[in-house]
């Protein structure tokens, strides 16, 4: 099983998928600590994201939002959800 830190390192190399796979052998075992836990679904989060599933990255960093709410995660959360809900006027009125 991969590290915290080796996830982080995958996803800075841009190995979304790869670091998806880690993060979700960490967060389906058992024996996890709900500090380690929370860092793996914010990872998890961050590599949906990385790999173009908004959707479920959000869906991620609620659950580590559960887990710690003061953690990084409420930040990634709130950040994806502005510019989910961002738009130019503009556009839509030509």
């Amino acid at each position: 099983m991969k590290t915290i830190q080796e996830i982080k390192a995958m996803l800075s190399r841009s190995e979304g998928d790869a670091a998806l796979e880690a993060a979700n052998e960490i967060v389906e075992n058992k024996g996890t600590s709900k500090e380690t836990l929370a860092q793996a679904y914010y990872l998890r989060g961050n590599a949906y994201r990385q790999n173009g599933n908004i959707r479920m990255a959000l869906n991620s960093y609620l659950e580590s939002m559960e887990l710690d709410p003061d953690g990084p995660a409420a930040e990634a959360y709130r950040h994806l959800q502005e510019l989910l809900d961002f738009y130019n006027k503009d556009y839509y009125n030509p």
